[in-house]
Formats: C-alpha cells, structure tokens, sequence
C-alpha cells in the first residue's frame, strides 16, 4: 500500500549532496518533494505551498534549523506543517531536546537508513491524519477525556463559563469538591495561598493569548494539599481571534514527594562523604606523623618506635573496620549479606561485643554492668553478625555518654524471644531524631558524639542485622540529657548442654605434614604492589620465612617451579594472568601441587571467597592482614611442633 499519494514535502538542506540523497529516497517511496537550501528560501515555500511534511536540517547558512522550526510553528498559517529535523552535527541528546521542545515533531540523526527515513515520515503523517480524524469528531475526544487521569478544561473567555471539565477534577480537587466557579484569579480557585498570586497572574495575561505552564499546590475539602502540573493555552479560529481558554491538570504529588526525598538522600549523600574524608584523614595524620618520626634524623628511641608500632596498628585497625562497615552498607543495600545459621550462646557475643568497646570504655573511663539470665540462653543466627549487632548499639552508647558515664546491658528472656536492652546515661536525643536513628548516613548533630568520629552506618547495619534474623530493634529516649534506650528482641531456641559450644568450630583444616628440607619454611609471595610485597617480605624474614617475591603470574609460575616454595601467599588482582588462575596453573605443577596456597587479598565478597575455594586455594584472608594471622593459618598446616620451631615464627 502507498500512503504517501498527494503528500507534498519540503526537504531543506544546505549540502547539495545530502539534499540530493534524501529527495530521491522520498521520490522512489512516492513522494512529491521540492527542495530549499536555506532557512529563508524554507520558510518562504512553507508558506507558499504549504507541504504536508518539512524535512529540516539544523545546520543551515543563514538561519539554524532550530529557529526555522520555531517560526513555522509560531505562524499560524504554517503551524500544522509537520516538522522532520535531522543533523549530522547537533547529535546530543540536548540538542534532541532543543529540537523537539522548539516545536519539531521527531528529531532523526545522521546518517539515516533509507528505509527509516521512510518509516519515520510515513509514521508522522499517520499521526496528524490521525490528529485529524480527532479534530472532527468531538464525541470521540469527549470519550478519551473523561478517560484519561488528567483534568481537561476549556472555557468560554466571553461568557466566563466553563464549557467542560473532565470527571477526573472530582478526583483530583477531591470527591466532595463542587463543580468550579471560574473568576479572574483561576477557572477552579482553592488555590493553596502561597500559591495564589502565581496562579493569578499566569491565569490574566491567558485571557490575553498567553499560555502557561506552572505548578502550585490546591487545597482539597478535606483540608489535605495536592500539587498539579497545568498547562493551559488559548484557542484561536480561523480569524486568529481567541474563542476558547483550555488546559490539562496533572497531579504530580508523588513527583514532588520523590523530588523531596532525592534532594534529602543527596544531603545526606554529601554530609556522609564529608564525615568519610574525615573519618580516613583522622588515621592517617598519626600514621604520617610515625613514619616522620621513623626518619634516622630524628634519632628514634625504642621507646618511640613501640609507641609508633602500637599507634600505626591501632589507626589501621580502625581503617579496617571503616572498609568493613562500607562493605556491610554494600552487601546489605544489594540484598547479598548471607548469615550462618548456628545455636549462638548470647552470653558470648554479648562479651565479644563488650570487648570491641573495651578500649573505648576505658578511656572514657565509663562503668558498664550487665544482667544476665543464671542460665545460657541460645539463640539461632550468625554469632559474628549478632555480636556485631551489640557491639554498634555499644559502640553507640559509648559516644553518646559523657566521660565517666553508666551504660547497662540488660538481658531477659520469655517463652518466644529475649530481650537485650542497652542502656546509657549519656545525651539522649530528641523526638525529632528518634524516627530517623536507623536511617543510612544520619549523624548526630551533638558535638560530643561529633568528636567521635563515625560514619552514620552503624544503627543502620543493627537495625538489618536484627530484622534478617527475625527479631526487631528500638530505641526510646525521654529527651536531651535524659540518656538513651535501645532494644534488640530476638526469637529464642532451645537450650543447649552446658558445654556445647556456641558458634561451630572453624572448618577442619588440611592434616599437618612435614616441612621440606631446611630449618625454614620456603614461602612464596605474589603481589603486584612493590611497597605492601617488600614490606610483608621483611616481616616473614624477620619471622624466619625463606622468602622469595613476585610481582606478575609468569614470574611467580618461574620461581615456583625452581623454589619449590611450601607456602604461596598470593594476591587476586594481579596483572595478566590474575589470582584464581595463577592458583589453578600452581596446582598443575609438581613443585606447588600440595603447597599451602592462601589467598591475601582486598576482595572479600562472598563470591570471591567461594572462587577462591573452587581455583585451589586453601585459605582466603583478607586485607590489611595481621602477620599473626598469617602464623595462624600457616601452622595448620605445619605446627610449630615441627621443624619449623626456632624459626623466629611469632605465637598466634
């Protein structure tokens, strides 16, 4: 079928060459084309012949395509022409939205397929038979008004009366709203009055023939308040004279809530990333402060260098718990925080989370009592997640308690649950702060707590900790300076022999072997960063590892094969030939085929521990990794009872 019979189009542009290409596409699909190669000459044969469809190219000598648009569409002669523009330059989406807000009914960019040129004009002359089909029958448009959510109105500017209102102004103004009376400020009034001197002016210079596009808010019956988008516009007749007022109303509430919600999640944003620079700048100062004092100038006593070793591994135990807390914020917000399910003695975590805060405690000099059940009490869950759980809500009692303050654990159980309450003397918080307390990124605004440092994750992370195990979380305070109340409940199991343990025993390790030959343990070290492998190295050597480095796969595979190395302490992110493949290829040969291969790392993920096991390796830590740690793990598999022993190899 051949839609494009007596359809006449002007195609503009300035490149004889593209002109040329695109007249003779739209000629073989049946089209009547003429041909203008400048904005003048275009808007002169627009209003000389009147073309159904205007191809318009932006880029033009004399006046840009942009502006060629706009007047065609500000004539009235030429305003129903159909306007096609295409640009090989203006590609970028705001040049779409220029284009297409400057009155353009598509927007193509250059080159074009023939075949879509084609559909895209055949499509927009469908469009307007169709808009005209519309315009011919008001019982059809009648039908889609009163069908649609918007508030369509139009008005008689002579009479003042509106002629129709659509059903969805019940709707929007509220159910029990009378239908309008129009006077001058507004065709419908309850106008919110903030509101009201906008909406008047726009609503006066209409009458004059000019539209508007505004929001405001409106006051329903029932005293509750909407904002609406409207848009409202005269309607001329053939003699350009105005003979109707029309507009559309759409409630954008919900976009004005989000809008609010964003703008807050971006304060938020802003005042958290503020708190992360300085909660890493706060351990660094330290940390560059003892590697000055290193310097040989400075003569260094023994005394300053344990002071400096006892500073650097605190500041970045404290940078080690940021990451760990960011990771948790992480893991959560994806839904991929995963718990072990195990009968957890309460008694221990909450000790274990006592001991996070130990430091804390004593510097502040606080008195921390806890009541307890005589009896164990046992829950189900992950004891690491539920002691860290403890250990936020204690942290947080901690900061928001003045020097020597009193904080209280408190644990009673019934028959279905237990309830653990943590309670302070401390600051307390408003009933403003209350609802919020477990929101992402909050802080306290109380310098006290200020001075604390923290990054406004550690309520939040409890709260979900709490709820995915199937218990709940509150917090209740009478006020500033009356101290604060948290309450965690979590559901019971039975009670276990005294004497079972509360969380599993770690996983059977490999059986001890013998060592190799030599009074040490030849180990293998692979990390492409120079500075954390020579520094790591110095540490085993000093701990009397025989050590070799290297820095890539292809090296590391070199020297495993003539070192023959007992232990491979191996990095992930390796360039190349990364980790997981290192440690497949090091299985393969002979010399590393039952070597202890563990995997030191930043990536910690559940994913990456599991890829970790299924590449070979034997152990997963994660950085930054205490050296003890290492000791660890290495006499699983070679006890210090071997060999080994005497060689300088520290106690775990």
């Amino acid at each position: 079928m051949n839609d494009a019979t007596a359809n006449l189009i002007l195609n503009v542009d300035d490149n004889d060459g593209a002109r040329y290409a695109k007249s003779r596409i739209l000629s073989r699909a049946g089209f009547e084309v003429i041909e203008a190669a400048n904005g003048t000459q275009a808007l002169e044969l627009a209003r000389a012949s009147l073309p159904d469809l205007i191809l318009l190219d932006v880029k033009l000598p004399d006046i840009n395509g942009f502006e060629v648009c706009r007047q065609i569409k500000a004539s009235p002669e030429t305003a129903a022409i159909l306007v096609l523009q295409t640009s090989a330059a203006a590609v970028q989406s705001i040049d779409r939205i220029r284009g297409l807000d400057g009155g353009a009914d598509s927007y193509l960019v250059e080159p074009i397929e023939p075949a879509e040129l084609i559909a895209h004009v055949r499509a927009l002359l469908r469009v307007r038979r169709a808009e005209g089909a519309l315009r011919e029958s008001e019982e059809r448009f009648r039908q889609m008004a009163e069908n649609i959510d918007d508030v369509f109105w139009m008005l008689d500017p002579a009479t003042d009366q509106l002629l129709y209102v659509s059903p969805a102004y019940h709707h929007l103004w509220g159910d029990s709203a009378i239908l309008p009376q129009p006077g001058p400020a507004h065709w419908a009034g309850s106008v919110h009055q903030e509101d009201e001197a906008t909406v008047e002016a726009a609503y006066r210079a209409l009458a004059s023939g000019t539209p508007y596009e505004i929001e405001y808010r409106i006051v329903r019956p029932n005293g509750t308040t909407r904002w609406v988008a409207e848009r409202a516009f005269p309607v001329r007749d053939s003699r350009d004279s105005i003979y109707r007022l029309a507009g559309i109303v759409n409630d954008i509430s919900e976009r004005k809530a989000n809008e609010m919600v964003l703008r807050d999640a971006d304060r938020r944003k802003d005042e958290f990333l503020a708190m992360l620079a300085h909660e890493l700048r706060n351990p660094l100062a330290p940390i560059r402060n003892a590697i000055e004092l290193l310097d040989p100038s400075r003569a260094p006593t023994t005394q300053n260098f344990e002071t400096m070793r006892e500073v650097i591994g605190r500041q970045v135990r404290h940078l080690s718990r940021l990451v760990d807390d960011l990771l948790d914020v992480a893991r959560i917000t994806q839904g991929k925080i995963t718990l072990r399910q195990e009968n957890v003695s309460l008694v221990a975590a909450i000790e274990a989370a006592i001991e996070t805060v130990a430091p804390a405690l004593t510097k502040k000099a606080h008195t921390l009592r806890t009541e307890m059940p005589d009896d164990s009490v046992y829950i189900v869950g992950d004891g690491v997640r539920i002691a860290q759980v403890l250990g936020n809500i204690l942290s947080n009692a901690v900061k928001y308690t003045p020097q020597e303050g009193e904080i209280l654990v408190d644990v009673h159980e019934s028959d279905e649950d237990v309830q653990i309450t943590v309670r302070d003397n401390g600051v307390g918080m408003s009933a403003e702060t209350i609802p919020h307390i477990f929101d992402l990124f909050v802080q306290s605004q109380n310098s006290l707590e200020r001075s604390e440092g923290g990054l406004g994750i550690g309520l939040p992370l409890a709260r979900t900790l709490v709820e995915l195990h199937g218990g709940q979380i509150q917090v209740f305070s009478a006020g500033a300076g009356q101290g604060s109340e948290f309450v965690v409940r979590l559901p019971l199991t039975r009670r276990v022999q005294s004497g079972q343990p509360a969380v599993p025993d770690e996983p059977v390790a490999a059986l001890p072997v013998e060592p190799g030959t030599g009074p040490a343990l030849r180990l293998l070290l692979v990390d492409d960063s120079v500075d954390a492998a020579t520094l790591l190295s110095m540490v085993l050597e000093a701990d009397g590892y025989d050590v070799r480095i290297a820095h890539e796969s292809t090296q590391a595979l070199e020297i495993a094969a003539r070192f023959k190395p007992e232990v491979v302490l191996l990095d992930l992110g390796l360039p190349g030939m990364d980790g997981f493949q290192l440690a497949q290829e090091m299985r393969k040969l002979d010399s590393t085929a039952s070597a202890l291969l563990v995997a030191v790392t930043g990536y910690g993920q559940a994913g990456d521990r599991q890829r970790s096991h299924d590449a070979g390796f034997d152990y997963h830590l994660v950085k930054p990794v205490a050296v003890d740690e290492i000791h660890r793990v290495i006499e699983t598999r070679f006890p210090k009872t071997s060999s080994l022993s005497g060689s300088g190899v520290s106690e775990a």
